[in-house]
């Protein structure tokens, strides 16, 4: 069933450690199902820019050099949902982290008549993580994600997407930085999976594959769940 058929805009969320493939494999399902993915990074950064009342708070704490409350992020994600673009539903990548933020999520959803029809479990190994994530850079001039194991350009030291010639990588893209970002998921994120199993509305998927598998497999969880 496609995603047009939903009387209420769909919403899913992609669960999984740093480097599990959360953000590549949400651009796939816009592309396939004519939805939104949503970051809290971008959201914030959008949200600060366009000075909404929500963005404005956020600009405020974060010049402070404090964390933005949860509050603040769910009336941002308020904000952002209603907008023209997202009619068709959302992927939430990156929120929520915590069972709290997952809870205020639920509040929100229950006041617009919706629900979460899947949260997605990317399921790696941590090992793999330490090799994915240290191999991965980026475009410095469109930004078009690669690694140096999964995904080459087609020319080598040429971006497939704009023709650019240079790349980055990010300085706390390595072995230390990685172990320290993954036993924070699983202090405070990996009891989502567990909460959402609890819902009913859990899936696994087994993300050790090529990108492509990966997305294959999703897709039928997706349209399985927008039934």
């Amino acid at each position: 069933m496609d995603a047009t058929t939903l009387t209420t805009p769909a919403v899913l969320i992609l669960l999984g450690p740093p480097g599990a493939g959360k953000g590549t494999q949400a651009r796939m399902l816009e592309d396939t199902f004519g939805l939104v993915q949503l970051s809290t990074g971008d959201l914030l950064r959008d949200a600060v820019a366009a000075r909404t009342e929500a963005g404005k708070a956020a600009k405020a704490v974060m010049e402070a050099g404090d964390l933005v409350s949860d509050e603040i992020v769910i009336d941002i994600l308020r904000d952002r949902m209603v907008q023209p673009d997202c009619a068709k539903g959302v992927i939430l990548d990156g929120f929520p982290r915590t069972t709290v933020q997952a809870e205020a999520l639920d509040g929100l959803l229950a006041s617009n008549d919706q629900k979460i029809n899947a949260a997605i479990s990317l399921e790696v190994e941590d090992a793999e993580m330490v090799v994915r994530i240290s191999g991965r850079y980026t475009c410095a001039g469109c930004g078009e994600g690669y690694h140096d194991k999964y995904k080459r350009p087609a020319k080598d030291g040429t971006c497939d997407k704009c023709g650019h010639t240079e790349f980055m990588r990010r300085a706390d893209d390595n072995a230390e930085t990685v172990a320290s970002r993954l036993t924070a998921y699983h202090a405070q994120t990996a009891p989502l999976i567990s909460y959402y199993e609890g819902q009913g509305v859990l899936k696994r998927t087994d993300a050790m594959g090529r990108i492509e598998g990966i997305a294959r497999d999703l897709e039928v969880i997706v349209r399985d769940a927008m039934i």
